[in-house]
């Protein structure tokens, strides 16, 4: 009896997509998302300077709480007037009231901190991970910012696990953009390509200055 040849073409590569079905589906039913966004990021190793890679492991280890505070009834003001825009938007991705104001101060604080407009790092989550605080990138990325596991080892303890906590996923992604605005000398279309892993292309930097409009007050 003649054994039946291999079915070619579209037939095999079925058979080689149901491994990775499947991996998805089990990812989805875990609660862990592995992010098919096309912006996904893929931040790369660089060589840093001493003082660059001290700058960012001190900014990492600050334990002050990420608690917004005002020197002035102004800012107050002001801080009120983004929080109540921002938690009105967010309500459809974030729709627990405690865990949105938490989000809120955090990526306020975290943003200001590191010298950032906090639309922008709304915008940057969005285009990363459409606000999912599990999300995982096919290269490994994980959280709100897509943050790769490497900067554990680079500026951190090495406990990658930590990078799924809110705080530290919105420090080490705020602290990283900062450092790549400063590399490229303010120009920020560069360094957000560069937070990407794509620097030269227009796709990553255009989506997330698009998204960063959509948060603008």
């Amino acid at each position: 009896m003649a054994v039946p040849k291999p079915k070619q073409g579209r037939e095999r590569r079925r058979w080689w997509a149901r491994p990775l079905r499947w991996w998805h589906a089990l990812a989805f039913a875990s609660g862990v998302l592995c992010a098919p966004f096309g912006f996904a990021g893929n931040q790369q190793e660089e060589a840093l300077a001493d003082s660059v890679r001290l700058a960012l492991s001190n900014a990492i280890m600050d334990a002050r709480p990420p608690k917004p505070v005002f020197l002035n009834p102004v800012d107050r003001s002001q801080y009120d007037t983004w929080y109540g825009a921002m938690s009105d938007r967010l309500k459809r991705k974030l729709p627990d009231e405690f865990t949105r104001r938490e989000f809120l101060e955090t990526a306020w604080y975290e943003a200001r901190r590191a010298g950032l407009d906090p639309g922008l790092v709304l915008g940057l989550i969005q285009v990363e991970s459409a606000y999912r605080k599990y999300a995982v990138s096919i290269v490994g990325a994980r959280g709100y910012m897509q943050v790769m596991p490497f900067w554990t080892n680079v500026i951190g303890d090495r406990d990658r696990s930590k990078l799924f906590n809110m705080q530290t996923n919105l420090r080490y992604g705020c602290s990283i953009l900062r450092m790549y605005i400063d590399m490229e000398q303010g120009n920020l279309y560069l360094a957000l390509g560069r937070y990407n892993g794509s620097r030269g292309k227009p796709e990553y930097p255009n989506a997330v200055l698009a998204a960063w409009n959509k948060w603008k007050l």
